[in-house]
């Protein structure tokens, strides 16, 4: 289906001031060089939309800024409730002999997420490790975020949000941590991407109670505020339900540009959403 869409790969050995006419330049570089480029390109070229501007991007790169907004945000009238776990940022100059007094004066509780502190779109920055006691801390490698590890029934919601379109897909996750396992478990465990596509739950037969989407009202409203106070229109939310509750939810990752090929009719979604980009501008 032809809908009059050309896809023209932007050429990064030319000035980018010579290439185009676009209307809409995708975009998901990383270093300082392309943020310079796009932000020259955007200042010459403001009839241009940019998905997305690089400094709204860049406050997802970093895990210490990333769920700030959702920190702030107040969703308790909408279905249920939204928050962060609590974490702590352990920074490069930290030495890791630190770190188990850094999480006792937190008032964290074990078992600890490990993530690495910047998301640079490197498989290394989705891995993660769980720490189930205080020796085990000794052995993380700072920069990184130390996350409560909230019990979330083995289930993640992976919200993928294009425009004004929400689409849920469930993932299966890290399994729940209780009494007996902190008694049995000890060390560092590292886990690899944990919610890839291969680990897709929507298909198993799988307790409704943890199955069960958040409600809609709740997804609508949160993805509207942080369309909003990201200034992004391309990005998924990592979302768990905390055991044992029906709307008690945790965002644990916000990702910018996820691999949108996971999400049920991306391409439709997709094509729709730049067609409305310009017809809104015309």
């Amino acid at each position: 289906m032809n809908k009059g869409i050309f896809f023209v790969a932007i050429d990064l050995n030319k000035p980018m001031l010579e290439q185009g006419p676009f209307d809409v330049v995708l975009h998901k570089l990383p270093g300082k060089e392309w943020r310079e480029i796009i932000e020259d390109y955007r200042h010459k070229h403001p009839e241009v939309t940019i998905l997305d501007p690089p400094d709204a991007i860049q406050h997802l790169l970093n895990r210490q800024s990333m769920l700030q907004n959702v920190a702030e945000l107040n969703l308790s009238d909408c279905h249920g409730k939204v928050g962060v776990p609590q974490q702590l940022v352990i920074t490069k100059n930290a030495s890791a002999s630190t770190i188990p007094y850094e999480v006792t004066k937190a008032g964290m509780k074990l078992p600890l997420v490990a993530k690495p502190l910047v998301v640079d779109g490197s498989a290394k920055s989705h891995e993660l490790c769980i720490a189930y006691d205080e020796l085990s801390l000794l052995k993380l490698e700072p920069p990184l975020v130390l996350q409560e590890f909230v019990n979330h029934g083995g289930l993640l919601f992976k919200i993928y949000i294009v425009g004004e379109t929400i689409k849920v897909v469930r993932r299966f996750s890290l399994p729940n941590v209780g009494k007996h396992e902190l008694l049995d478990v000890d060390g560092l465990f590292r886990f690899p991407r944990v919610s890839c596509a291969a680990a897709s739950a929507d298909e198993a037969d799988l307790d409704p109670n943890i199955a069960e989407h958040p409600p809609k009202p709740l997804l609508e409203r949160l993805a509207r505020d942080l369309r909003r106070r990201l200034g992004l229109h391309l990005f998924n939310i990592d979302m768990i339900r905390e055991h044992g509750t029906k709307d008690v939810f945790y965002v644990i990752d916000i990702n910018y540009f996820p691999g949108y090929g996971k999400m049920p009719e991306y391409e439709q979604i997709f094509i729709d959403f730049l067609l409305s980009l310009v017809k809104n501008k015309v």
